[in-house]
């Protein structure tokens, strides 16, 4: 195949979600997904925590804001039309696991954190979320390990799905309406109108950078996105070993909005069990997943460049994100933050470690901001998505049809 109309460069989520739109949109088309790992879901879109978000966190003018609830609500609708299961049970079956209903409550620990919970009301009502703010007596209802100060938010349409068994089922769509997946066959240059593999030079009518952790590189080739830069930071949960079901529903702290991370948390899986993190520790490569193993001197050499604006960065906290993030690394000291939301929990039940992330956080260079929301980019014959972070997995089927609007228009 020397010619295709459509080549997406990135076989997570939101590659998926683009090459499944387009191939809605235009039967019959020649879309072709390139991914350089032997296996979907490798990074990112299936190392999250699976969580459906609602989509009251974000400014009401945010594309966040705007593709979440509709994510939210496409995404529910796919499991339950492809019958998506659990993890053991991936390929799914009648009855399988679709969705876990978990809700979620956001919780406060002072009083100082009530008028921030306020505005989260106020953003999830703008964005037509729905919320309900309870008191401690109503969260004991909803959750009764939970604990907060006065009052509670609870979103009833946050859930969970599993993430990876998700993917598998998107990438099946894709194949079903008649586009490629290519695994094993990373894209190592292109240009407008070509990309190159290491087998083949390939004529594209459109190329969609839906690269992660790289997508940042892939503009840069087009000449798109000069001004920014990939920053990773990664992220660890621990699974706990009680029984499925002993926490029922997602519990979440006030987030602090000069950073954009959730703090840590404890979130239920789609098959009950119970987990707390995640960590947001500065990666020091982009495929950081755990000690020297797949180290890139070079991509070290480029981070490290990086950190000097983003230290001195006045629209983020860097000193005290950092303080707050290194003691993370020890397992009691993570698990003793979600004391003060869970205060039952003890880092005894805490011994499994999950899979380590890598959020792909895109940082603005010249201004040494961390961009919080979604960050999209036309090019020559090209599409950029430059950051697609959380909740990106939630939103990936609004934000894939929204793009492939804008690309026909």
């Amino acid at each position: 195949m020397n010619s295709i109309d459509v080549a997406v460069i990135g076989g997570g989520i939101v590659g998926l979600a683009l090459a499944d739109a387009w191939l809605a949109a235009h039967p019959g088309s020649r879309v072709v997904v390139f991914d350089k790992e032997d296996s979907l879901a490798a990074h990112a879109s299936g190392r999250n925590s699976g969580v459906l978000h609602a989509g009251f966190y974000y400014a009401p003018d945010s594309l966040k804001a705007q593709l979440t609830r509709r994510g939210n609500q496409m995404l529910r609708a796919f499991c339950a039309e492809r019958e998506v299961g659990h993890r053991g049970d991936r390929r799914g079956r009648p009855g399988g696991v679709h969705v876990r209903e978990t809700g979620k409550v956001v919780v406060t620990t002072s009083p100082d954190q009530l008028p921030q919970l306020d505005e989260l009301y106020a953003r999830g009502q703008a964005n037509g979320v729905p919320l309900e703010m309870v008191d401690e007596a109503g969260l004991r209802e909803l959750e009764p390990l939970a604990r907060t100060h006065e009052r509670a938010l609870w979103s009833p349409s946050t859930a969970v799905a599993d993430p990876v068994a998700v993917v598998e089922a998107l990438a099946a769509r894709v194949r079903e309406r008649g586009g490629e997946v290519r695994l094993g066959t990373p894209v190592i240059k292109a240009g407008p109108g070509w990309i190159r593999t290491p087998y083949q030079r390939i004529s594209v009518g459109h190329m969609i950078n839906a690269a992660g952790l790289y997508a940042d590189r892939v503009a840069h080739w087009f000449g798109v996105g000069g001004d920014y830069a990939m920053l990773p930071f990664k992220g660890l949960y621990w699974y706990s070993d009680w029984p499925a079901g002993q926490l029922q529903r997602h519990v979440y702290p006030v987030p602090d909005p000069r950073n954009p991370f959730l703090g840590v948390h404890l979130t239920v899986t789609v098959d009950g069990r119970a987990k707390v993190g995640p960590t947001a520790i500065p990666s020091l490569w982009r495929e950081d997943y755990g000690g020297m193993r797949g180290v890139k001197p070079t991509e070290m050499a480029g981070i490290a460049k990086l950190y000097p604006r983003f230290v001195r960065s006045p629209h983020h906290d860097v000193p005290g994100l950092i303080r707050t993030e290194l003691p993370k690394y020890s397992r009691r000291y993570l698990v003793k933050q979600a004391r003060a939301l869970v205060p039952s929990v003890r880092a005894e039940d805490f011994r499994e470690r999950g899979r380590v992330g890598v959020r792909a956080q895109l940082l603005h260079v010249p201004t040494g901001k961390l961009e919080m929301d979604f960050v999209v980019r036309p090019g020559e014959r090209s599409t950029h998505v430059l950051n697609a972070v959380s909740p990106a997995w939630t939103s990936s089927l609004a934000m894939a049809e929204w793009i492939v609007e804008r690309i026909e228009g």
